[in-house]
């Protein structure tokens, strides 16, 4: 029988459960898969703590890659033997096996193993949406982002490489620093030593960025909107180090005229022909060198609690996969 990882109250890691599920056979707009690989990210912490709450009892994880088993009757895309991807609700890719709308499947192309396909959909479509769509990064402009040793981080300091901008990034130890610099940041900040501030101002001759990709939270909130120079977008996509403080609009958003967006996935690709453009546009990038993934640790499914204390205490330097 399948396993596959539950929770069954919210809390630490310890509450990730492996057990014993029932599949089934898919509906007329579902496919059948078994996973190969199950991405693991940041945002599976949420789930698994409370911050985002679920109906308990759950499955846990959004991202993973495999093989199509069986196709609904009304599912005309895929086929049995298809290699796919997915990163959207339903909850429950920490799986073997499981039934998933056919409508959040992505089809993956010759050239990407299911390993990297697991490592890049949430995280490439995370970078898509942060560059082409909430802030359209120009070649020539300098921005800030932060956490730039993470998957996402890594991606998009490549990314904007590519279209010919510059990125300041900031980590949080010194072994990180390596990390960044080699994903090309111009300039990489350890914000639990240095005041990322005063450096982003030196580095920008007081004047600030046009643009702060914050995937930290409560630690750096404050900080970003200060790097900011007048009229600049801050782009709040994560709560890594705790959810955000009430904003104070006419102290912190007012003096300088800012803009200020929570994005997500769910808002930029809301239906499977959005979603599988903008994976293309990822795997475009991975096949034509634009983008280099090195994966940093597999870990068996078994394990995903260890795997998720290591994601908590900041321990991965690059993406991490889950193997069934």
């Amino acid at each position: 029988m399948p396993k596959s990882i539950i929770i069954k109250k919210n809390g630490g890691p310890e509450v990730l459960e492996l057990q014993d599920s029932k599949v089934g056979t898919p509906g007329p707009d579902e496919i059948k898969v078994t996973n190969h690989a199950i991405g693991l990210n940041y945002i599976d912490t949420y789930h698994r703590s409370g911050l985002y709450p679920l109906k308990l009892p759950s499955g846990i994880g959004l991202e993973a890659a495999g093989k199509i088993d069986e196709v609904g009757s009304n599912v005309t895309e895929f086929n049995k033997g298809d290699k796919i991807a997915y990163a959207a609700l339903p909850i429950g890719a920490y799986a073997e096996q499981r039934i998933i709308p056919s409508n959040i499947a992505i089809k993956i192309p010759e050239g990407i193993s299911y390993q990297l396909a697991a490592t890049l959909i949430t995280k490439g479509l995370t970078t898509n949406y942060l560059i082409c769509k909430t802030y359209k990064l120009k070649a020539g402009e300098t921005v800030l982002f932060h956490a730039a040793a993470g998957g996402v981080g890594q991606i998009f300091a490549q990314w904007a490489n590519s279209i010919g901008a510059k990125v300041i990034g900031t980590v949080g130890s010194d072994e990180k620093i390596k990390v960044a610099k080699e994903n090309g940041y111009a300039h990489v900040i350890n914000y639990s030593k240095d005041d990322f501030v005063k450096k982003v101002m030196e580095i920008t001759d007081n004047i600030g960025v046009p643009a702060v990709f914050d995937g930290v939270g409560k630690n750096t909130f404050k900080g970003s909107l200060a790097c900011l120079k007048m009229k600049g977008m801050m782009v709040s996509f994560g709560n890594a180090s705790g959810p955000l403080e009430p904003v104070n609009v006419p102290k912190d958003i007012q003096p300088k005229g800012l803009f200020l967006t929570r994005p997500s996935i769910a808002q930029y690709f809301t239906n499977r022909k959005e979603l599988q453009a903008g994976a293309n546009e990822v795997f475009e990038k991975v096949k034509f060198g634009k983008i280099k993934i090195k994966i940093f640790k597999e870990y068996k499914l078994k394990d995903a609690s260890q795997a998720h204390e290591d994601l908590e205490a900041r321990k991965l330097t690059g993406p991490a996969i889950l193997v069934p």
